[in-house]
Parts: structure tokens; C-alpha cells; sequence
């Protein structure tokens, strides 16, 4: 797919629901009793996965246009899958399963397409095990595919060593079938959608500092969710208006859950004009509609306890920083390395090509901007947030840019090609 320089971007997008909490919604209304109700879900295909995944354990689940109802069968009510579950390219749905399949009586076989067979799962492994999980790497190297046996599981109180939501995440759902209460501690808090929502359901989930702690055995109910727009599909128009000149857009509905907003504390830092406008609070995930206006940035520095709220918005953040004047610096980011491709490599290695003046950290980046960016083929490496930003990159760069494998932006935003046109022609 090929991009040229746009002029001035205006007008209103309304960005797809968010996809931890839509992955969410699915896997808790599972567990609920009775018929959850879901609007403003995101048809991705990670969270399609997720879907598919529940619905092979018994679960009845209705994707209409307009909603997603979920059937739940209670805490117990998952059934043995015939065969494998199959996560596609979804880390989410890999990592927060794996916490409900340890507590089941069956056995499963988890696996996913090429990228997951390459991401960490000893995260997960290790604190499952200390609860009692029998979780295995059936090629040994800590990595899908895993066969996870069913077992009687212990609370623990586990210390991560990286601030993840998944492994947070997965270490609570575990919590709902152990024999005490189970608690994490991260380094820095990572997005809490898990404890909010699940706290929504009716579990007992208490949240202090960079702690989170759950009760056993919870009664779930069905619940109606309207899920809030992402504020990590939002980054790209975000980043879209602040630098292509004249350009005004106004973004709808975005969840700005202070656990997720980093990207909105750093884009201020590096001197944007964003405004929020009809700010709401409602089922826990505050929201509100952002005015976005091009800026004149300045380089800053992005690291420490902020990086779990911006982890996948990192890229982006890359490419807007080769527009602001002075340096920007990247730290505390090696989480990049284990995404669905190195994202340090690939972003050093595709801003290179465009012009910028980038070098790579054994932690994030140095990025010095003002550097004029032209056009450049770029690999995408199946990669669907690289895609993304190098599709709005070249809206402000000289000369044509063709981007390999752009379909895969279909993982967590179907129709975001279409959206950035419409900008564009307006």
C-alpha cells in the first residue's frame, strides 16, 4: 500500500472499541452467570480469537452488527476443547487464558500463529507454577505452544519483574480459583481495565499502589458494556494532527483510563494542543472526545513510570518525535523487543530509511528531530502498529512511501485505512 504527503487533515473519526477491554468482556462474561451484553466491540482479529477460543469451551456467544452477548456458564462452566485453542497473533487472549485454564479439570493445548510461538511465556509460566499450575512449553522454550493441565490452585502473593498487564492479569484470573487470596505487586502499575472490570462483575479485587489483590471464588454476574474507543488506534490520528500543518481533527469517545493515557502526558510535554471535550466517567472508564491541532513539538524524554501507559503508542511517539525540534530520548522500553515484532529494530531500522537521525538503545531510542523525512519502502513485519505509524509518518514526508504486508492492521483496526482517507479528503 502506498502514501504521498497529505494536506491539512480535518475533520471527526470515531476509533474502534478498545481492545484490552473488548478481549476482556468476552472472557469474564464467560465466567459470569447469565448473558452479558457488549456494544462498540472490536472486530479484530485478536479479539475474534478470543471468541473463538471461549466458544470451543461450550461458551454461547452471538456477534451481531450492532453487539456481542455472551452467554456465561458460570466460574465452572467451561467445557474441554476438542482440540488445540488457537490465539492467532493475540498475546492478550494467549497470557489472560492461560490464568483461567490453570484452574479448570481439563487439559489444554494453547498455541497461535508465528509471532506468538516467539513471545516470552515464562512470565506467566512461573507464577502459575507457584500456584500450584501444571503449565508446560511443549518445545522448551518457554514459548507457545503450552499444554496446560487443570489443577487445585494456591493463592500467592507474586512480586513481577515487568510492570504487564497480561501477566497481571493472568496471575488475578488465575486468583479466582485458588484456595486464598492471590495478590501481584509490579514495578510501576500497569492498565488496570482487569481489576475495574472484574470488580464490575462482582468480584472482590482491591487495588493499592502498584498492588492488586483478589478474592476466590467470586460470584460473577452478566453485565451490559458499552467499550470505550482506543485510545491506542486514537494515537495515530492524534499523531496524524499534530503534525501534518493546518490540520484539525476531532477524535470521538476515547477511553483516557490514566493507566492508558501516556501518550496524551507526553504528546503535552513535547508542546501539542489537545484539548478533551464531554468528559464522562461511566462503568469505571472515564472517556472523552480529543481536539487535536497541528503543533509546533519539541523533543523530550519518555521513560520511567509512564512507559506502561504508552507501551504499544512507543512507535508512534518514535515517529513524532522525528518532527520536533531537538532530541527525544526513549528508556526503560525493552518490553518493544517482545512484541509482535522487535519494535526498536524495526522502528530504528524504518525511520533510517525515511531520513531520520535515530539511533537504537539496548532500552528504547535517541531520536533527533527536525530532519526533513522522505519516502521509503517499509516492512511492516506483519506488525499491525508499525503499519500505522508509518502510514501517518507518510503523510508528513517528501515522496511516495509503500507499505509491505498493510493489511495487517486488520489485527486491531479493520477499517483504519478508510478513516485516514476521509481525513485526508476532507
Amino acid at each position: 500500500m502506498k502514501f504521498t504527503r497529505a494536506n491539512a487533515l480535518k475533520g471527526t473519526v470515531t476509533v474502534p472499541g478498545d481492545k484490552s477491554i473488548s478481549h476482556r468482556c468476552v472472557m469474564f462474561g464467560a465466567l459470569a452467570e447469565g448473558t452479558t451484553k457488549v456494544t462498540n466491540f472490536l472486530q479484530g482479529a485478536d479479539c475474534l480469537s478470543t471468541i473463538s477460543c471461549f466458544q470451543q469451551m461450550g461458551i454461547r456467544i452471538e456477534n451481531r452488527p450492532d453487539e456481542i452477548l455472551i452467554h456465561g456458564r458460570g466460574l465452572h462452566g467451561l467445557q474441554a476443547p476438542a482440540g488445540p485453542l488457537n490465539t492467532g497473533n493475540s498475546g492478550t487472549t494467549t497470557r489472560l487464558i492461560s490464568g483461567i485454564l490453570a484452574g479448570q479439570n481439563f487439559v489444554t493445548d494453547l498455541n497461535g500463529d508465528e509471532s506468538i510461538q516467539s513471545r516470552p511465556m515464562k512470565r506467566i509460566m512461573e507464577p502459575l507454577a507457584l500456584m500450584g499450575a501444571q503449565i508446560e512449553s511443549l518445545k522448551g522454550n518457554d514459548c507457545a505452544p503450552l499444554r496446560i493441565r487443570g489443577s487445585r490452585l494456591h493463592g500467592i502473593h507474586y512480586t513481577s519483574r515487568v510492570a504487564s498487564a497480561q501477566v497481571k492479569s493472568c496471575i488475578l484470573l488465575a486468583g479466582l480459583y485458588a484456595d486464598r487470596p492471590t495478590s501481584v505487586t509490579e514495578p510501576y502499575l500497569s492498565r488496570n481495565h482487569s481489576e475495574l472490570m472484574l470488580r464490575h462483575f462482582g468480584a472482590s479485587v482491591t487495588s493499592e499502589g502498584a498492588t492488586a489483590a483478589i478474592l476466590p471464588e467470586p460470584k460473577l454476574r452478566a453485565q451490559e458494556i458499552h467499550v470505550p474507543g482506543d485510545i491506542s488506534s486514537a494515537a495515530y490520528f492524534i499523531a496524524a494532527g499534530l503534525i501534518v500543518p493546518g490540520s484539525e481533527i476531532l477524535i470521538q469517545n476515547v477511553g483516557i483510563n490514566p493507566t492508558r493515557d501516556g501518550i496524551l502526558k507526553v504528546c503535552r510535554k513535547m508542546g501539542a494542543d489537545i484539548t478533551l471535550l464531554n468528559e464522562d466517567s461511566g462503568n469505571g472508564e472515564p472517556t472523552a472526545d480529543l481536539l487535536v491541532r497541528s503543533s509546533t513539538l519539541h523533543g523530550t524524554t519518555v521513560g520511567g513510570a509512564v512507559i506502561p501507559a504508552l507501551i504499544d503508542e512507543l512507535p508512534v511517539i518514535a515517529a513524532l518525535a522525528c518532527f520536533a525540534e531537538g532530541a527525544t530520548v526513549i528508556k526503560d522500553a525493552q518490553e518493544l523487543k517482545v512484541k509482535e515484532s522487535n519494535r526498536i529494530d524495526v522502528m530504528v531500522k524504518n525511520l533510517s530509511a525515511m531520513g531520520a537521525h535515530i539511533t537504537a538503545t539496548e532500552d528504547g531510542m535517541l531520536i533527533e528531530g527536525g530532519h526533513p523525512l522522505h519516502g521509503a519502502v517499509i516492512d511492516s513485519r506483519l506488525d499491525h502498529r508499525i503499519a500505522m505509524t508509518f502510514a501517518v509518518t507518510a503523510l508528513a514526508a517528501d515522496g511516495e512511501t509503500e507499505i509491505t504486508e498493510a493489511d495487517c492492521v486488520r489485527i486491531s483496526y479493520p477499517g483504519f485505512y478508510e478513516d485516514l482517507e476521509k481525513l485526508c479528503r476532507n
